[in-house]
């Protein structure tokens, strides 16, 4: 790991020379220079971590070599320090961005613990800097075709309109990443963004997931709790896959979506609440109003601004776009060096139907990543890794094999994709397949798909 590199400014040489010395016995590498001209070129010639600069010096004015050095090295720390220091300096030198300002003669152990204190928030910007790019990286939206250019500015009205939206698609199209985009670019978002996946909470735990609870409520309500509409008031909820929420549920939620208002389970006080409420589903919920499953005048007061997200089939000119991305995210994700990727691999990519869709794409562009060993992304290293149904052709047409033998093979290999593609998730699956569970189950014995097995593995 490389040491600390501190640029000192000042024209007195023997301050330049103690405290070079002091930080060289610290473990830091001390650079020294005499003016703020000549500090400029030190920073052009050096990557620079901190500098430590003198408010008065004859040939350059401290507060104007301040000046210049956030101009042009914004992100570097300066501490300011004079022995002539006034409250207008200090005041002065902290509103061009000093991040402190110090008395001469320069007591070692403070600026010791000056600098020490001054790295360590550096490092917290750093990794908040990190971390906000890992999360703007993996909530991009990428895309150039027609499909995508309409989506976006679908979203872009969408965050104008402040309205309730509608989001559909298919399983893996990006819902979220919609929904995200839409409070990203609204003028709600510096407030929380907050989301629940409906078919995830149990029937008998999702008021509470939505509308919080007090203490006692219930057996397990050891304490008072917020629910998501409260957290995330002023801000955005997203409700994905509405239409898997309880018909019970369904009434109580068009309340708070006429009123903007609710009651904890277990309490009597009401809340208030503004919330931009965007929901989402890969089913049909016309569908399901015709069963009697979902409830129409909740699909009237959340489909005010219908969003119909595209499945990747219908965007096979964004794949290479979408591809790289997600190949650069991973290698940075991993400090992995990043690898292009050739022509001919993204034709093969192009051929796929992608039922999976980006979702797909992405977890593919990991396998591929994980095991390539060539410094490009080639055709050979794309083929292993295709779902089956690209390999069709290959793998199953072949002399001797059967009708019945042929179509058992595509429906177990359909079925184990399927599984995949929902993480195991038995009953999305069953859903996907457009099969009941239970007939999932008979195929699966039938097909020799070990069930259990594959549910003990990635998710349960």
């Amino acid at each position: 790991m490389p040491k600390i590199r501190i640029l000192i400014i000042d024209d007195e040489v023997n301050t330049l020379t103690s405290l070079s010395r002091a930080f060289s016995l610290e473990g830091f590498d001390a650079v020294v220079a005499d003016s703020g001209s000549a500090a400029l070129k030190r920073l052009e010639e050096h990557r620079i971590d901190l500098v430590l600069c003198d408010v008065v010096m004859p040939k350059d004015d401290g507060l104007a070599t301040l000046r210049n050095i956030k101009k042009q090295y914004v992100h570097i720390p300066v501490i300011m320090m004079s022995g002539q220091a006034t409250v207008s300096t200090a005041v002065e030198a902290i509103k061009l961005g000093a991040i402190d300002f110090i008395e001469k003669p320069v007591s070692l152990e403070k600026l010791h613990l000056t600098i020490d204190n001054v790295l360590h928030l550096e490092r917290l910007k750093s990794e908040n800097r990190e971390l906000r790019m890992a999360l703007e990286e993996q909530h991009a939206m990428v895309g150039q075709g027609p499909k995508f250019q309409q989506l976006w500015r679908n979203i872009e009205l969408a965050a104008r309109s402040n309205t309730r939206v509608l989001i559909m698609g298919e399983n893996g199209t990006g819902k979220e990443l919609v929904a995200r985009a839409i409070h990203r670019l609204s003028n709600r978002h510096d407030k929380p963004f907050i989301h629940l996946n409906c078919a995830a909470v149990p029937a008998d735990l999702i008021e509470s997931e939505l509308f919080g609870h007090e203490k006692g409520a219930f057996t397990g309500a050891i304490a008072q709790r917020q629910g998501k509409f409260e957290m995330a008031d002023k801000g955005t909820l997203m409700l994905d896959e509405i239409g898997d929420m309880p018909l019970a549920m369904q009434a109580k939620l068009l309340r708070v979506l006429q009123e903007e208002e609710f009651e904890r389970v277990g309490s009597a006080k009401t809340i208030r609440v503004d919330v931009l409420v965007v929901a989402a589903t890969n089913q049909n919920l016309l569908g399901l109003i015709a069963k009697e499953s979902f409830r129409r005048d909740l699909y009237f007061r959340l489909n005010v601004f219908p969003i119909h997200v595209p499945p990747l089939r219908e965007r096979l000119e964004d794949i290479p776009s979408l591809f790289e991305h997600y190949v650069h995210s991973i290698c940075r994700k991993n400090n992995w060096k990043t690898k292009p990727v050739e022509a001919e691999a993204i034709r093969l990519l192009q051929l796929h139907n992608w039922p999976g869709n980006i979702r797909e794409l992405k977890n593919l562009a990991e396998r591929v990543l994980i095991l390539s060993s060539s410094p490009t992304i080639t055709a050979e290293d794309v083929k292993p890794v295709l779902p089956t149904e690209t390999q069709f052709s290959d793998r199953m047409v072949r002399k001797g094999y059967t009708l019945k033998v042929t179509l058992e093979g595509i429906e177990k290999e359909l079925i184990l994709k399927q599984l995949e593609i929902n993480r195991y998730h038995i009953t999305n699956t069953a859903r996907d397949l457009g099969l009941e569970r239970s007939h999932l189950y008979k195929k699966c014995k039938g097909l020799g798909i070990d069930l259990a097995q594959l549910v003990r593995g990635p998710v349960a």
